[in-house]
């Protein structure tokens, strides 16, 4: 499910859009709205990027302590660990906070990028049934909450990878405040829901929108 901070009335309004400014990626203090959010696969900008993790990877550490601090800490919807049975069948995804140039970080590794960085915000996506995917988890650090794009890149990401891994139907049960903010991003609802005691959207992205990525499908992170 994609549970997002519940006081985050503003996720997806955009105070400015600059589409004369904008290039395919994630540009750091600019507000981009859903015409102009066309990512590449490996979008970055000069501060922020986004990466599904291997099991291998430095920063999973920093994925599972954001989740925590998110969905425990902060909204208080789990009480000692947002962790259950989906993660062991998900695939982690985490937006990195670097101060890496764009030039520096495309002449690096990955591992590189990954070793200077800092997790600012996560989202998981898993297969439930044969090419039905969801995503869910989603959050972006309290401290980074102004840059909006950040939660819009973890979209963008969660959604292509899925789609370039052979996804039909791409599904997230969205919070009620946060229902626009998704439909300017190509989503539509479905359903209402209730969880937890919260209103819910069940809603479907559409895939025309978010072109398959060609990243890899890694071994799954052991939860």
């Amino acid at each position: 499910m994609f549970f997002i901070d519940p006081s985050s009335h503003e996720i997806g309004r955009s105070p400015s859009s600059a589409p004369a400014a904008f290039t395919p990626s994630v540009r750091w203090g600019i507000g981009i709205d859903a015409d102009d959010f066309r990512l590449s696969p490996t979008a970055s900008s000069e501060r922020f990027s986004f990466h599904l993790l291997r099991s291998s990877s430095p920063l999973l550490a920093g994925y599972w302590q954001l989740r925590s601090d998110i969905f425990c800490q902060e909204q208080h919807l789990f009480e000692a660990s947002d962790r259950d049975e989906l993660d062991k069948i998900a695939y982690p995804i985490v937006a990195i906070n670097h101060a890496l140039a764009p030039e520096q970080v495309k002449g690096q590794a990955l591992g590189q990028v990954q070793a200077q960085g800092q997790a600012v915000g996560v989202v998981r996506i898993l297969e439930q049934s044969p090419r039905v995917w969801y995503g869910g988890r989603l959050g972006v650090d309290i401290n980074f909450r102004r840059h909006n794009q950040i939660g819009k890149g973890l979209i963008w990401k969660a959604v292509t990878t899925a789609n370039g891994w052979g996804c039909d139907q791409f599904l997230a049960t969205v919070q009620q405040q946060n229902v626009r903010f998704f439909q300017r991003l190509h989503w539509q609802s479905i359903e209402q829901l209730e969880i937890r005691g919260v209103a819910h959207q069940l809603m479907q992205a559409d895939l025309s929108y978010y072109q398959p990525a060609r990243e890899c499908r890694p071994a799954l992170v052991a939860a």
